[in-house]
C-alpha cells in the first residue's frame, strides 16, 4: 500500500481479505474499510492505534478496494 506521502507499507493477507469481501458483495464504504482493518489486525498486521493514522489507513485501504472492485467487475460498485 502507498500512502499520500509515498510511504509504502506491506500488509499480510490483504489480497485474500479483498477477495472475501468481494464474494460477500460488500461495497466500498467507510464500514468496509474498518472491516478490512479489523481483518488485517486479526492476521497480526500492526496498525497504529492513533485515530489519525487509522483514518489514513482506512482511506488508503478503501482506495485499494475500489481498484480491486473495478478490476473484478469492469466498473464501479
Amino acid at each position: 500500500m502507498t500512502f499520500s506521502d509515498d510511504t509504502q507499507v506491506g500488509v499480510n493477507g490483504l489480497d485474500g481479505i479483498m477477495a472475501e469481501l468481494y464474494t460477500e458483495d460488500l461495497k466500498a464504504t467507510d464500514e468496509t474499510a474498518e472491516e478490512i482493518i479489523k481483518r488485517l489486525e486479526e492476521q497480526k498486521n500492526y496498525i497504529p492505534e492513533s485515530e489519525r493514522v487509522r483514518r489514513e489507513y482506512a482511506y488508503v485501504l478503501l482506495r485499494e478496494y475500489r481498484k480491486y472492485l473495478k478490476d473484478r467487475s469492469g466498473g464501479d460498485r
